[in-house]
């Protein structure tokens, strides 16, 4: 079986690749599985410039190839100043906990929402280092839901704004649709597995 490092420390994002990518012979390490401590200064000017640094800080750590990725956070009628924008967690310099996030993001619907809801728009990077450190970057955008000022019972450790967020379509709470209404949404992240399996010799 092939191996990857995950070059993060949230563990719901390394088991949602890990079973994925182990259909494809695949195995996800975490930094935790290599005994790998970093603290990377997530400064770049987009999320693909921080998925990057985050590959890059591994490198001398192992010959395994890496992936690493980042997002942005965009949300409608708010003002300049307060957009998440990469710092989706770090609010006035504080790095928010996933309750604090919660309850962060639902005061901003409540002052800026319209019915109680804002249309959002997540931006992500990936950043992929093979075996022979090549470096390679794949970027997309889901624009398909909204915040609401209401949380959901239901709380993915790791996904705290998954709680708060709806599709669009069936205004179902992320946390709270199965696999069946996930294929009827057309929503999974099959494009980045592929990039990855295609990129992993």
């Amino acid at each position: 079986m092939k191996q990857i490092l995950f070059a993060t420390t949230n563990k719901s994002k390394i088991n949602d690749f890990k079973d994925k990518l182990f259909k494809y012979n695949i195995e996800v390490l975490s930094l935790e599985d290599l005994n790998i401590k970093i603290d990377v200064n997530e400064n770049g000017k987009s999320a693909i410039e921080n998925a990057l640094l985050k590959v890059r800080s591994c490198k001398k750590y192992t010959n395994l190839p890496i992936i690493g990725m980042d997002d942005s956070l965009y949300l409608e009628g708010v003002p300049e100043d307060i957009q998440p924008g990469l710092y989706v967690r770090r609010v006035s310099g504080k790095t928010l906990n996933d309750e604090e996030m919660i309850d962060y993001y639902t005061s901003i619907v409540k002052k800026y929402g319209i019915n109680g809801r804002i249309e959002c728009k997540w931006v992500y990077g990936f950043a992929l280092i093979d075996a022979d450190r090549k470096e390679y970057t794949y970027s997309w955008c889901i624009d398909n839901f909204y915040m609401v000022e209401k949380a959901s019972n239901i709380i993915k450790h790791g996904y705290p704004l998954n709680s708060i967020s709806k599709y669009k379509k069936n205004n179902k709470y992320f946390n709270e649709i199965n696999d069946n209404e996930k294929e009827k949404l057309n929503i999974d992240n099959s494009d980045v597995i592929s990039f990855i399996v295609d990129h992993i010799k």
